[in-house]
């Protein structure tokens, strides 16, 4: 089992590509989907439990609702985060970057900005856009737990984990926000610590589907994979739970890092 003090270079590495992506992506139940703690969820079906195709069929009837009116607030929103969901990150910063012209001093809209942003690796103008969003005098807990998730990203971890505990004091025991404060540990290499707030979070009542993958992964990290994957399965397909693992397994076996990871983590006898 890995554990903060064990945790290799390589496993840090791994366990910051699977933050990253579990941040800004999400579960779309294929074999080149990723993993994220937060997206906006289309009406009807979470985006998050949505197969491969299903995305596929929500990206086209969207975007041609879209095209037609592309200063609808709640079909851009819909459509950004489902191009997202799929991938095409550019795509969806140009739908919000679009949208924010339109909407300058709208906070879902600069919320939702600020995460595609991110998702394209503008960590620096995310922030700046997500801090516009708040109202200090009246803040916004969503926003709060998004700025930190920027800060942990760009290396900032302490000043990330004061703003998701004030996220927690704005709004007690959200699953989201004690998820988000989970994945900091891995990111951190700390998986014990991830684990607990990954499990307080999914205890929660409204914990999602994206809440559970995240202690999937957080255990899979741990390489105990048929327990990740029992966790992965309780509102995914099993296809889409086998995936997920599978997807874990390959990123683990990326240069035989796994095993160097058990290897170094064995206790040395003198």
């Amino acid at each position: 089992m890995l554990t903060n003090r064990s945790m290799n270079a390589t496993g840090k590495r791994l366990a910051k590509v699977a933050f990253a992506t579990l941040l800004m992506a999400g579960v779309a139940g294929c074999t080149t989907s990723k993993m994220t703690t937060g997206s906006i969820a289309r009406a009807g079906k979470p985006t998050a439990t949505m197969s491969a195709g299903e995305l596929q069929g929500a990206s086209e009837s969207l975007g041609r609702t879209y095209a037609g009116d592309p200063n609808n607030k709640p079909i851009a929103l819909q459509y950004a985060s489902v191009l997202q969901m799929k991938g095409q990150t550019d795509q969806s910063l140009a739908v919000m970057r679009k949208l924010a012209i339109g909407y300058p001093k709208d906070r879902d809209v600069l919320a939702a900005y600020g995460k595609a942003l991110a998702a394209s690796g503008e960590l620096q103008s995310a922030l700046d856009a997500v801090r516009r969003a708040q109202t200090p005098e009246y803040p916004d807990w969503k926003l709060v737990s998004a700025e930190a998730a920027i800060l942990d990203q760009l290396g900032q971890t302490p000043e990330a984990r004061g703003l998701y505990r004030k996220a927690l004091d704005l709004k007690p025991n959200e699953p989201s926000v004690l998820s988000n404060l989970g994945m900091s540990y891995v990111l951190e290499g700390d998986l014990k610590s991830a684990e607990t707030y990954l499990r307080s979070a999914a205890s929660q009542p409204g914990a999602d589907s994206r809440v559970r993958q995240n202690l999937a992964l957080a255990v899979g990290l741990q390489g105990r994979f048929d327990e990740a994957e029992k966790i992965a399965g309780q509102e995914l397909s099993p296809e889409q739970a086998q995936a997920n693992v599978n997807y874990l397994r390959s990123m683990l076996a990326q240069q035989n890092a796994w095993n160097q990871i058990k290897a170094e983590d064995k206790p040395t006898t003198n």
